[in-house]
């Protein structure tokens, strides 16, 4: 996906997105943020954040930095920040994963909700979300992963040719991104029929 055809993907969701699509993709970010354990203090980077359907799930005792690529999505996020007083959200930035301008080791976890694929570079994404994790932090990716079923790839094969007017690669492949991204443990659960979780121990050693 070029970062262009995203960013007007997201222009044409952001009125509709809370409507359409929060209900559907609600189910996984209840269960990341379940699976996250947060300790109270810790930083949590939210890459994808949207519209920040997400942030009001998190403790109050815990900060949130979000990004995103949409600035009308961001816009939106902002508004529902505002309007619930979520105090412990440090930040909402207009920003492109592949290229985050945090420094190393800035965040004890990052999550990334929806996100995978639809950048343009899977495994460079990866490498970020690694970099800016501290050492022995953990990273969450929800995702909807090409499916081994044949029917169901064969469907989503099809729609392949859509990706840039869906906004997102519905045939991703999880190979796309591992081989060259991975280093550390990696454990995969299920939330339903379209969404899975993978965690990632960080196991990187960032030098300065």
């Amino acid at each position: 996906m070029q970062i262009d055809a995203v960013k007007a993907a997201y222009r044409r969701y952001a009125r509709i997105y809370d409507t359409v699509f929060g209900p559907v993709l609600q189910p996984g970010r209840k269960a990341v943020l379940d699976a996250l354990n947060l300790k109270p203090g810790e930083r949590v980077l939210e890459v994808g954040v949207g519209t920040g359907l997400s942030l009001q799930l998190y403790p109050r005792d815990v900060r949130i930095t979000g990004i995103d690529v949409s600035r009308e999505m961001l816009d939106k996020a902002r508004t529902r920040v505002a309007r619930r007083k979520l105090e412990n959200v440090e930040g909402l930035l207009e920003m492109d994963a592949e290229r985050m301008d945090f420094p190393d080791a800035s965040f004890d976890k990052v999550v990334a909700m929806y996100v995978v694929s639809v950048v343009e570079r899977p495994a460079r994404l990866l490498e970020e979300l690694h970099r800016v994790c501290k050492p022995d932090g953990e990273i969450f990716i929800v995702n909807h992963f090409h499916s081994d079923n044949r029917i169901l790839g064969g469907i989503e094969k099809a729609l392949s040719g859509f990706s840039s007017t869906l906004g997102f690669h519905p045939d991703f492949n999880l190979r796309e991104m591992l081989p060259a991204g991975h280093n550390g443990e990696v454990k995969m659960s299920r939330v339903n029929l379209f969404w899975k979780i993978l965690r990632l121990r960080n196991g990187v050693n960032h030098q300065k």
